[in-house]
């Protein structure tokens, strides 16, 4: 595998990581009263979310997706987990644009209550980013990359 291959998907792990730590420490900064401080936060936890989308659209573009490599017995646990990843991931973003936007607007009581939830499930996101990463790359890395379709299915 190429080394570019092998090193986005690290990057953008790297991203969803950090993307999710700037949004616990936006997330106190409210909590302080810092207002445009968390507004700051916020965004910069966005972009990195925004930057971790890039980078995975560019390398499943450029070098395809990484099948799952583990033992056919934890194969179909495996997709029900990346299933429920993807499925909160797409949520998650859907939530944080209205998030975000809501915020802009000054609709601060709704941003409120979007940004809770938005935020739980973007944290447990990154946490199965994370798990996801170590099972594809680590624990049972195949040795070639694949169609998004063909690795899924």
């Amino acid at each position: 595998m190429e080394p570019m291959a092998q090193a986005l998907p690290l990057i953008s792990t790297s991203f969803t990581v950090l993307s999710a730590i700037l949004m616990a420490i936006g997330w106190r900064l409210i909590r302080q009263g810092r207002r445009e401080a968390h507004r700051r936060m916020m965004l910069s936890a966005a972009a990195c979310a925004l930057m971790f989308f890039i980078l995975y659209v560019t390398r499943t573009l450029l070098y395809g997706s990484m099948p799952f490599g583990g033992p056919d017995s934890l194969r179909v646990f495996y997709l029900i987990f990346l299933l429920i990843h993807i499925v909160l991931a797409t949520v998650s973003a859907v939530l944080g644009i209205v998030t975000i936007t809501l915020g802009l607007k000054g609709s601060f009581a709704r941003h409120r209550l979007f940004g809770r939830t938005t935020a739980t499930i973007w944290f447990i996101t990154a946490i199965t980013a994370v798990i996801t990463y170590v099972l594809l790359y680590v624990l049972y890395p195949a040795e070639n990359t694949t169609t998004l379709w063909d690795a899924i299915f």
